[in-house]
């Protein structure tokens, strides 16, 4: 009886020792499988953002994935593959077995896997891309930069030369001289003809149409002839793909400030007139981002004008200034027959004679800045560089020049930009960034818009025991 009373004793104590060690273990695989699922969505995710895209960090310092990877069809259910796959292989630790050969005791496997969140880079107006830039230039001493270009944007918008209309100025003189007319001259008996005035404004302005590179490089042909189909890019794409935008834990104020620093980041990694790059399929692509058109010629051409429009405004104001020159104006003025048979024209012609001698100056001006050299905003005396006698022979009287002091054509290019529109900088400059990006090997379809920075995932997993667990996490470049 003793031995039977024990044996029931044992077994009841048994039952309570092995339902106390199975309840551990059970609570341990609980344990483990949470605690695995947390390892795995780490590795998984991080594993995502790992496949960065090499080139875009190399020649822009930015770190993007490419939903593409580096194929023609940018989406972000091939990212939800990548992660599933990722996530998957380290669930796995062999044929389903242990490493002692019984049956695994996770026995984990994938459930859903859905981004409902991502930032692509083009959201919000190329916010995501810019706050990257932001945090880049984040050590650059960029404080003397911001404050010479705001005070150069400053005095250009003081003095007016961004508003004055200098054309519709000329043009008010002109039509003085077609109202009052031309006299007339006896030639033969009862037959008269006019004077001819032979304002040699004529001659200057005769050039106005010929182009200002035409007028002002040495070489013409040594412009770039690189041209691109814009269709392809960023800016004019119609089915642009969009994300959710920046996430809370990265929104940035934004402001001038940010606009000033994304300006010096675009000088150090793009290329201008004079400073071109290597790396870049148009040359001047500063000068893209400004005017938009799908040439390097028209690109160069159109921000030659705006310069000429600048500095004829300018030259403009000093010139109506200077005593000395209105009179050798008005003497010039006072030379010509018809003005000398009708009085009433001096005053209108020794305008126009002005406004083409600024002119000429205005694209000395553009000659010296193309050739490197400097021009001030506005001139003095000293920096006047041509003789009332250039306004008849507008090409052979432009000069080699690398100026004094005053702005290079990077700080004129500088105040350009700063005035450009904020979502067309930031759009065109992106639309650079395909270009250069596309020209590498793998990446001939690149597209920006089908890369993001921070993403946010579902995921779930399932064990054979039973289980089933659900997470939700954000992964990023912040």
């Amino acid at each position: 009886m003793r031995r039977g009373y024990i044996t029931v004793f044992l077994s009841l104590s048994l039952t309570l020792i092995l339902s106390l060690v199975f309840t551990v273990i059970e609570g341990a695989r609980i344990s483990a499988i949470r605690m695995k699922f947390e390892c795995v969505t780490d590795i998984g995710m991080n594993s995502v953002l790992a496949e960065y895209h090499r080139e875009l960090l190399k020649q822009y310092d930015l770190l993007f994935v490419d939903t593409s990877y580096c194929g023609s069809h940018p989406d972000i259910a091939n990212t939800k593959a990548h992660l599933r796959n990722y996530m998957q292989k380290n669930f796995q630790t062999g044929e389903g077995r242990s490493l002692f050969g019984g049956k695994e005791f996770l026995a984990m496997n994938m459930g859903t896997v859905d981004i409902p969140e991502y930032a692509i880079a083009s959201d919000n107006e190329g916010a995501v891309l810019k706050r990257q830039v932001t945090d880049y230039m984040e050590d650059y001493p960029i404080g003397a930069v911001l404050g010479k270009i705001t005070g150069n944007v400053g005095s250009l918008q003081g003095a007016g030369l961004d508003s004055m209309d200098v054309g519709a100025r000329r043009q008010e003189y002109e039509s003085q001289i077609e109202a009052i007319g031309l006299p007339k001259k006896e030639v033969e008996e009862g037959k008269f003809e006019e004077v001819p005035l032979d304002n040699p404004a004529d001659l200057a302005n005769a050039t106005r149409s010929s182009g200002v590179l035409n007028l002002v490089l040495e070489d013409p042909s040594s412009v770039s002839a690189v041209k691109v189909d814009l269709g392809e890019y960023l800016s004019h794409r119609p089915d642009r793909m969009s994300g959710t935008g920046l996430c809370s834990e990265v929104i940035e104020a934004g402001g001038e400030a940010n606009e000033l620093i994304f300006q010096t980041y675009l000088f150090e990694k793009c290329g201008y007139h004079g400073a071109e790059m290597e790396k870049s399929l148009l040359k001047y692509q500063i000068e893209y981002i400004l005017a938009g058109e799908d040439t390097d010629w028209q690109n160069l051409e159109q921000v030659a004008k705006r310069l000429l429009f600048w500095r004829e405004a300018a030259n403009v104001l000093y010139i109506l200034s200077d005593s000395a020159k209105v009179a050798e104006a008005q003497a010039m003025a006072a030379a010509l027959a018809a003005v000398t048979l009708m009085p009433a024209l001096m005053e209108p012609v020794k305008y126009t004679i002005l406004f083409a001698w600024a002119y000429v100056e205005s694209l000395q001006d553009v000659k010296t800045l193309l050739n490197g050299g400097r021009v001030p905003l506005m001139k003095t005396e000293a920096d006047w560089k041509t003789g009332i006698h250039a306004i008849k022979d507008v090409r052979g009287s432009l000069a080699e020049d690398s100026g004094g002091g005053g702005l290079n054509y990077k700080e004129y290019l500088q105040v350009m930009l700063f005035l450009e529109n904020a979502e067309t900088r930031t759009e065109r400059a992106m639309d650079i960034i395909e270009m250069d990006i596309r020209r590498t090997p793998g990446n001939a379809r690149f597209r920006l818009d089908g890369c993001f920075d921070v993403y946010q995932a579902r995921v779930s997993v399932n064990s054979r025991f039973g289980y089933s667990y659900e997470m939700t996490r954000r992964y990023g470049f912040y």
